[in-house]
């Protein structure tokens, strides 16, 4: 998608304007509605159309106006009128045209501030995400056309540098993230994705990939044990990022990377299993997150680290009962390999604190199929042992529109996970509070480390968006609040 910045809406080929609640035209739109003898008036009085959010109104060729196509954007309650209404706006403008046939939409924000010219720019973009790599025989008439996002802005060069200052980053990582939860199992198995989180070292990450003996050598035993009933080799890519002060203490961020999920010989039901591939959601967020970092030149240093599987059956694979010794030296008796995430999440926090000593470690997975039951499918769980970190991830979710809920992880639950001939055991007694007591394994091997754990089960995948900035598919959940969150709290 290519995107400009201009001081006018001359010539346009389709020109979006906004309109409030109460069909009150906002900016420019007054201007044209008077050039046009009130035709949007009166288009909007012949309608059901009123201004409110996620609404459009398409005007053909209004006499007097220079464009072919004026779309007016509900942007809701003025007083309302915030950063998410914008992109809301100009998420649902995009859509309202994108298959017409026109190539270039211009939208008209010229009353607001280059900021929100630079967001008006940056949700087109979102909206405009579609992953079509593998539709090779998609008719011109089903795709869409637009090519080109135009905003006018008063100061055009004041909003193309904020937009890419920033957002252009955050909306490239995002899209690198669709892309990797949304490929399917076939495609992007573990050392594939390795290759690819490689590849951002153009970006000025470091990255480091260790492989099965490495692995091994280190002591990623309740990792390795989730893959070794594949023939895929099971990888951790470690991505730094080192935007502060040489010497300060790195923030790390953790991820699983479930490339596939069967759930092993405790198998899953055949129905929704294909689902299964975006079982790497949350190391997708870290991925997409340390993108965004080294692309907008972040002042902090950070750490990524994905620990990438296939939970496959087979005749090597780990059974129901088996005792397993950790990185951290407990041992893990695994009651259930469907319960896989939190072995695979276990080693890399260990590893993480051990070896990079972080301010905090943040893990997002999706863990649970428990988060889905307790908070449906609009919020991610959050658990934590530091209300100052819960705090902060909560606190930047809102501003990106994404939801987040914190979670209890009571002491007395911790009965529920100890094993009678181990040191832990990998699933709870029973149903009840399965994502407290996944969130409570985890602790068990952050040895102290503020940590905070993100289920995004709910959130990662979306079959029904209500959002104009979100497919359908893949979400690329978590990218933005991460780097909100970095941005609002730890750059130095």
């Amino acid at each position: 998608m290519k995107i400009e910045f201009v001081a006018s809406a001359a010539s346009a080929e389709v020109l979006a304007v906004l309109v409030h609640d109460g069909r009150a035209l906002a900016g420019s739109a007054g201007q044209l509605d008077a050039a046009s003898s009130g035709a949007l008036t009166k288009a909007m009085g012949a309608s059901r159309f009123t201004g409110g959010a996620n609404s459009t109104l398409i005007v053909a060729a209004p006499h007097g106006v220079d464009a072919n196509v004026v779309v007016l954007t509900g942007a809701g309650a003025p007083d309302k009128f915030d950063d998410l209404a914008l992109e809301a706006a100009a998420g649902a403008a995009y859509h309202a045209v994108k298959m017409s046939g026109a190539t270039i939409l211009t939208i008209d924000v010229g009353h607001l501030s280059a900021d929100q010219a630079a967001r008006a720019a940056f949700a087109a973009r979102l909206a405009s995400y579609r992953f079509l790599k593998y539709r090779t025989t998609l008719k011109a008439e089903k795709a869409a056309s637009i090519e080109t996002i135009r905003v006018v802005a008063a100061d055009p060069k004041a909003a193309e540098h904020a937009y890419g200052a920033s957002y252009a980053a955050v909306a490239e990582a995002v899209e690198f993230s669709r892309d990797l939860v949304a490929e399917p199992a076939n495609v992007l198995y573990p050392a594939e994705y390795a290759k690819r989180v490689k590849g951002l070292e153009k970006l000025g990450l470091e990255v480091e990939i260790l492989g099965e003996k490495e692995l091994e050598k280190l002591g990623f035993r309740t990792l390795l044990a989730v893959g070794q009933g594949s023939v895929r080799e099971s990888q951790v890519a470690i991505m730094k990022w080192n935007g502060g002060a040489k010497g300060d203490q790195p923030i790390a961020f953790v991820g699983k990377g479930v490339c596939f999920d069967t759930g092993g010989i405790s198998i899953k039901p055949a129905e929704g299993m294909e689902e299964m591939k975006w079982d790497m959601g949350g190391s997708a967020a870290v991925v997409g997150l340390m993108h965004a970092l080294a692309g907008r030149k972040a002042k902090v240093n950070a750490v990524g680290v994905i620990g990438l599987v296939e939970n496959m059956p087979d005749g090597n694979a780990t059974r129901p009962g088996d005792i397993v010794e950790s990185l951290s030296g407990q041992t893990v008796e695994i009651l259930n390999t469907d319960a896989e995430g939190r072995l695979v999440l276990a080693d890399c926090l260990w590893y993480t604190q051990d070896r990079f000593k972080p301010k905090f470690m943040l893990d997002l997975a999706t863990l649970t199929g428990a988060m889905i039951v307790a908070l449906g499918l609009e919020y991610a769980g959050v658990f934590s042992n530091s209300d100052e970190l819960a705090n902060n991830f909560l606190a930047a979710g809102p501003k990106v529109g994404e939801n987040a809920w914190r979670m209890p992880i009571p002491a007395a639950y911790e009965r529920h996970i100890d094993s009678p001939i181990a040191d832990v055991k990998n699933m709870g007694n029973g149903r009840a509070g399965g994502s407290i007591t996944a969130a409570l394994f985890l602790q068990r091997f952050t040895n102290g480390t503020p940590w905070a754990h993100i289920d995004i089960a709910p959130t990662a995948w979306v079959k029904d968006s209500k959002s104009p900035t979100v497919p359908d598919g893949a979400v690329g959940w978590g990218v933005r609040t991460l780097d909100r969150m970095v941005k609002d709290s730890y750059e130095s």
